[in-house]
């Protein structure tokens, strides 16, 4: 669902006892296959770099998505132990004994040969769509004519052969009010006057033409309620299933382009050189999002009935994160929360667990972004019960020495659940968790630790500060931030 083109290597029986009852060995296979892109099990030494190759070619092409490699353990290992468990050292003296002889000398013979002989090393060929001239034109000419024009930017705009500051300058050029989702977020930096961060639906429904780009009308886009009948859509999308789910429904496309997003962004731009907007659309938008913006505030200074308002503490973390930071999201509410509150500082500088909520991605995000990026902060906001799956990895911070900072929005619940399960159903029932130490947790692993509650409340911006200095010198921190309840995100529950 993420799109992510992951390569997956999986070990696996010997080639000999595969079906055979060897230890651990299942049909991985049939698993994978409706999972991924490309499955494949490597039989000889010599086709492990051709089917690599064609798993990553497959993994980036199109669609991208994962791909799986199955590598049995003969097909890993030196040709000597390989050679000493499979064939006799003696002859054998019986026919029986020959045959199999004979057999297992030609089974290690096919499985080698080849081996060492020189690969293919060039570049991946890879098959990305693209919008035909003709497809851009007829784009052109509907936006041309537009007088409230709207762009919805999604991850697959991020995607490779375009590079992020040309899709920027891209958007820019364009001139075209936007929102950014996904991997987009970022694109525009933390304040762009483009970038309209509130209100969405309201903007769609008033907007006479809308592009959507890299985005799909799934749940985030109310399956395409939110279009109005009387706008002309355009949606670009390299995948034409996913672009044109609930148009039998809910919306109809003017327009819908198959091709990569970001190449198509570009060849738009090119189109339209020179158009310009009225700018009191752009301006309505603004005044809506600063209206928005304002009714958080609001929220902010609301007591709440115990330790800290999540709503202040985000807009806090807001003010104190800088330039080089990375954001990776992994939670609900309080991540959800976050969504609305906090602007990352560049483009790829936001990581979330994408439309199918896969909690427990943060360590792992964050550890990643960190090797990618040694010279960024990275900011790692969790919830109370996602921390849950990430904790230990500390210990895997610590000694690789990856400082990273933790701030864990800890309301003693799974609150995104329980905040429609107990209006709904009257009971909090798998609901509740406690306010765990989770701190003093990560400085038994060798992290540092850090507490905000409302004994420190007006401490909130010095221990962020204490957190990144601990960063800085080399430590991953946790920063375990007892949080209560508002009603920020009720009814944020999607059907």
């Amino acid at each position: 669902m993420a799109q992510s083109p992951v390569l997956l290597l999986g070990g696996a029986a010997s080639t000999l006892l595969q079906n055979r009852g060897a230890l651990q060995a299942i049909d991985q296979m049939s698993l994978l296959r409706p999972l991924c892109k490309f499955c494949a099990s490597v039989k000889r030494v010599r086709d492990i770099m051709p089917t690599l190759r064609a798993a990553m070619a497959a993994a980036q092409s199109g669609t991208p998505g994962p791909v799986f490699v199955e590598l049995p353990i003969d097909v890993l290992y030196p040709y000597f132990m390989v050679q000493k468990q499979i064939v006799s050292t003696t002859q054998p003296k019986n026919i029986m004994g020959q045959i199999v002889f004979w057999y297992l000398d030609n089974h290690l013979a096919n499985l080698f040969a080849g081996a060492w002989e020189p690969q293919c090393e060039g570049p991946l060929p890879l098959d990305i769509p693209q919008a035909s001239p003709q497809q851009v034109q007829r784009c052109v000419e509907i936006l041309s004519r537009a007088k409230r024009p709207l762009l919805v930017l999604g991850s697959q705009a991020l995607l490779p052969p375009t590079p992020a500051d040309k899709l920027r300058a891209a958007v820019e050029t364009l001139g075209v009010p936007c929102f950014l989702a996904g991997m987009a977020r970022g694109l525009l930096g933390r304040r762009h006057p483009l970038h309209i961060r509130q209100e969405r639906s309201a903007a769609l429904k008033k907007a006479d033409v809308v592009l959507l780009a890299g985005i799909v009308c799934d749940f985030r886009l109310s399956y395409g309620r939110v279009l109005s009948r009387s706008s002309k859509i355009i949606i670009v999308n390299r995948n034409r299933k996913e672009m044109l789910i609930n148009s039998d429904m809910f919306w109809k496309p003017q327009e819908a382009v198959q091709g990569d997003v970001g190449s198509f962004m570009v060849k738009l731009k090119e189109g339209l050189q020179g158009q310009t907007w009225a700018s009191d659309w752009a301006e309505e938008l603004r005044q809506a999002d600063q209206k928005k913006e304002q009714s958080f505030w609001e929220k902010a200074v609301m007591p709440v009935a115990q330790h800290l308002n999540p709503v202040r503490v985000l807009q806090l973390v807001e003010e104190t994160l800088p330039d080089n930071s990375i954001l990776v999201m992994d939670g609900g509410d309080f991540v959800g929360t976050a969504a609305y509150l906090l602007r990352p500082r560049g483009p790829l500088c936001w990581l979330d667990p994408g439309a199918f909520g896969t909690l427990g991605v943060g360590a792992g995000f964050a550890l990643g972004a960190k090797l990618c990026r040694p010279d960024a902060e990275v900011w790692c906001l969790f919830g109370d019960g996602a921390f849950g799956y990430s904790l230990i990895e500390f210990d895997t911070f610590v000694r690789h020495k990856i400082p990273v900072m933790a701030l864990i929005g800890n309301d003693a619940g799974w609150t995104q659940i329980s905040r429609e399960q107990v209006p709904s159903l009257g009971s909090n029932v798998a609901c509740g968790l406690a306010y765990t130490d989770y701190h003093k947790a990560a400085m038994g692993l060798g992290a540092q630790g850090l507490l905000l509650s409302r004994e420190n409340e007006d401490q909130v911006v010095k221990v962020l500060r204490d957190a990144q200095q601990q960063c800085r010198d080399g430590h991953p921190v946790v920063v375990n931030i007892l949080i209560g309840r508002t009603d920020f995100r009720d009814g944020s529950i999607a059907m």
